[in-house]
Order: structure tokens, then C-alpha cells, then sequence
């Protein structure tokens, strides 16, 4: 069995738990982007919710880390998972709040590599949730977790690139191909995120077994 001298203080694996869990709300509200008439200033108000909600989250796991003296988990790991998690909502609220801001509703539906991309971060958010609970135990299946949101990553790169090859294709307008690729760049700087929230777990677990 193995023994560890440092506390295991449930406090901080909440926020990890219930910052995940925010991350599933913030791409299902993502996802209402696909869907045909779309109120996308809507998605956008609500994401702008969702990222205060991580940010009191974030806030708050931070001001647990300072005001303990011995920490359940390394502390500089704690800060650059809470940081990371973090990170995927405000690419996610940023990606929905161009949507509304540069008018694409305007289109007949978003491309369908962009939906495409929408659903790998969904699959993502909902392996990640499942992952956070299992971090006090250090269950041995966070492996799975961290290899399937790696293979999930990589999906969301060949998507993304896919999105690109369309975008320049000469299908839209050059000045729609410029919002949607900036759209398309926080979809994947969110798709990136999720991967390093898993390498910092797979850190975390090789520390710790």
C-alpha cells in the first residue's frame, strides 16, 4: 500500500471536479452553434456566464493552494491544472463570442468540419469530467483518460486542418473566410488545452505512484 505524508484535503479535488464539470456545460452551450436559427448572442451571454462561473472556480482553488501550508499535490502542479482548465473555457467562450460578434449566423449553417470540431470538444469535456474524481485515488485508469484525450486532440487537429483546406477553397467570401478562421483558432487553441490538462495529469500520476 502505498503511504504518502501530505494531507488529503477533498476541498481541492472539488474544484478540479466541479471546474470539469463546467467545461461539459460550456460545450454542450457550444455546441447550440450547429443547430439551424440559433440565438448565437444567447450562446455567447450564457459561455460569458459559464467562463465568471471557472473564473470564482479558478480564484478560489488558488487562494486554497496559498492559505495551506502542505498541499495534497505539488503546488506548482495544482496552479497549472487549475490554469489549464481555465484556459479551455475562455477559448471556448471566445470562439462562440466571435460567432456572434462578426455576424456569422448570417450563414446557412457553420461549416461542417467547424461542427465537426464543436463534437470532439464535447467528447473531450465529458473524459475529462470522468477523469477528475479519480485524481485523489490516483485510479489506475487516468492512463486511458490521458491517451484517449491525446488521440482526441489529434482528431481535432486533422479537423482543423481539414476546416482550413475548405475555408480556402473559394466556397465563402475572403472576409468570411477571415472570421471563421478566427473562430476556427479558438476552437482549436481549445482542443489543445484539453491536452495539456491531461499531460498535467499524467504528470501528476508518475509523481505520485
Amino acid at each position: 500500500m502505498r503511504f504518502s505524508l501530505r494531507p488529503q484535503d477533498d476541498a481541492f479535488y472539488k474544484f478540479f471536479t466541479d471546474a470539469a464539470n463546467n467545461i461539459v456545460n460550456a460545450t454542450a452551450i457550444l455546441s447550440e452553434l450547429a443547430e439551424p436559427e440559433v440565438d448565437t448572442q444567447s450562446v455567447s451571454e450564457r459561455l460569458v456566464e459559464v467562463e465568471h462561473d471557472n473564473d470564482n472556480i479558478t480564484h478560489g482553488l488558488f487562494n486554497k493552494i496559498n492559505s495551506t501550508f502542505v498541499t495534497p499535490l505539488d503546488r506548482e502542479d495544482m496552479y497549472a491544472l487549475g490554469s489549464q482548465l481555465d484556459d479551455v473555457v475562455d477559448h471556448i467562450e471566445a470562439a462562440a463570442n466571435l460567432v456572434y460578434l462578426y455576424g456569422l449566423s448570417e450563414l446557412p449553417s457553420p461549416p461542417r468540419e467547424m461542427v465537426e470540431m464543436f463534437e470532439v470538444l464535447v467528447k473531450q469535456a465529458e473524459i475529462t469530467a470522468q477523469a477528475m474524481p479519480k485524481l485523489k485515488g490516483m485510479d489506475a485508469s487516468l492512463r486511458d483518460y490521458w491517451i484517449e484525450c491525446n488521440r482526441l486532440e489529434n482528431d481535432g487537429d486533422r479537423v482543423y486542418r481539414m476546416l482550413l483546406v475548405r475555408l480556402f477553397s473559394g466556397e465563402y467570401e475572403a472576409l468570411t473566410v477571415m472570421k471563421l478562421k478566427e473562430v476556427a483558432d479558438e476552437l482549436e487553441k481549445a482542443c489543445d488545452a484539453f491536452e495539456h490538462v491531461s499531460n498535467t495529469i499524467e504528470t501528476i500520476s508518475v509523481k505520485e505512484s
